[in-house]
């Protein structure tokens, strides 16, 4: 007997952890806006990206039926996965600016 998974079946996650991984490399090798160079800041862009994938469908809406795999689809899910990437480092970037001009 298997434990039911929470909120979504196990298919549509690997393919949002599968769509926020490229989402994130493009943002952070491919344009170059890093929140930190190096793996971790590629981490930390893959996890807002992540939450972005997932957010995607909902808020860009659901189109192109045949690009959708496990339930989820993957247009949608990659733009959001770019925009979660690229929100999470400005947002971070931000709030860096902001807390070294506290303590000047």
């Amino acid at each position: 007997m298997s434990a039911p998974l929470i909120g979504m079946p196990f298919g549509a996650f690997v393919v949002l952890f599968i769509v926020s991984a490229i989402a994130a490399a493009i943002v952070h090798w491919g344009c170059r806006y890093r929140l930190f160079n190096g793996m971790d800041g590629f981490l930390g862009q893959w996890m807002v990206a992540w939450v972005g994938a997932w957010l995607g469908p909902a808020v860009l809406g659901h189109w192109f039926d045949a690009a959708m795999v496990s339930g989820i689809h993957v247009i949608p899910a990659f733009l959001g996965g770019v925009a979660g990437a690229l929100a999470g480092t400005i947002n971070a970037k931000i709030l860096a600016g902001v807390t070294s001009q506290r303590g000047a």
